[in-house]
């Protein structure tokens, strides 16, 4: 393995477990990431995980704009790398990029392929109530997710798991499992297999509406949004018109009218009405201030009883 070069890209923290597992067996040629963007409150131009991490290691770094331009495939075929492997870049890869590594571009992807092809694996599969996810090995091709399959593992979703813990189970799993990948490759005794297009989803980028919560879905449906949502960007509902933000909360199978409306508050929590039952939210996050239990939240104010949230 340390004479297989390679070289990775890769831009979220999600990537940074498979580089830093690649630096440890392989020869990192370079690690290719996003632009600096502005970030936080101050707008202030911050580096992305992959570019901090790779620095670290001394890999030299390459933030190009355009995959395409011809100076960039020029210099990466100049690297003759074995493998390109990719993790959360964020962009799809040009055919002319493809065809440089001698062995194959592989892509490290957050789900059980052809399941949640697309920007947003993780989120999508707890929004969706998925019982299990995985990470997938392919090797890339011109489309979105649609490569040939080298490798895939599942990883079961516990009820209450959320997309951050979701995120650091498959991270640490997608490194382990590019390492038997290339391993497989360099010994000829990898399988490649084809995905099966009718069990294709896919998992779009999340949006605004995402978001907000629809207290007249059902409580489970509430639960997994809330879930997909944690801990980026958030849930939230209004209250008394300002945004309230929900991290956390149960299921309930207490009824009441109209959804939305507050049936119950105390130190357990906020009861809500949903289309099926309730929700008892646990942990919230009142506009401009700090995440708190919902038992705190309401020490400070009182919500009458058959007040809507939002």
């Amino acid at each position: 393995m340390k004479k297989t070069r390679l070289v990775f890209m890769g831009t979220p923290a999600f990537a940074v477990p498979a580089l830093s597992a690649l630096h440890e067996c392989c020869e990192i040629l370079a690690a290719i990431t996003q632009p600096d963007k502005p970030a936080g409150r101050g707008r202030k131009m911050t580096a992305p995980p992959v570019k901090v991490a790779a620095q670290q290691m001394g890999i030299p770094v390459k933030q190009p704009l355009n995959l395409r331009q011809r100076e960039f495939i020029t210099w990466l075929e100049a690297l003759q790398p074995h493998y390109i492997v990719t993790c959360a870049y964020g962009k799809i890869l040009p055919p002319a990029v493809l065809a440089i590594p001698h062995k194959a571009a592989l892509n490290i992807h957050a789900s059980l392929l052809p399941r949640h092809r697309g920007a947003a694996p993780i989120h999508r599969a707890i929004m969706a109530g998925d019982e299990e996810s995985g990470i997938t090995i392919m090797r890339m091709d011109s489309g979105m997710d649609t490569g040939d399959i080298v490798l895939s593992q599942a990883v079961p979703i516990d009820s209450n798991d959320t997309a951050g813990l979701l995120h650091d189970k498959l991270a640490a799993l997608g490194a382990e499992l590019i390492i038997v990948a290339i391993k497989k490759i360099n010994k000829g005794t990898a399988q490649f297999q084809q995905q099966d297009e009718r069990l294709a989803t896919y998992a779009p980028p999340l949006k605004k509406d995402d978001e907000k919560i629809n207290w007249c879905n059902t409580s489970e449906a509430i639960h997994n949004q809330v879930r997909g949502m944690n801990p980026w960007p958030g849930a939230y509902t209004e209250l008394n018109g300002a945004r309230l933000k929900i991290w956390e909360g149960q299921p309930s199978k207490q009824q009441g009218h109209p959804c939305g409306s507050v049936l119950a508050q105390s130190s357990a929590g906020i009861l809500v009405a949903t289309a099926d039952g309730s929700y008892l939210i646990t942990k919230v996050q009142p506009q401009g201030k700090k995440i708190m239990s919902a038992d705190a939240f309401l020490r400070g104010r009182h919500i009458s009883l058959g007040t809507v949230l939002g």
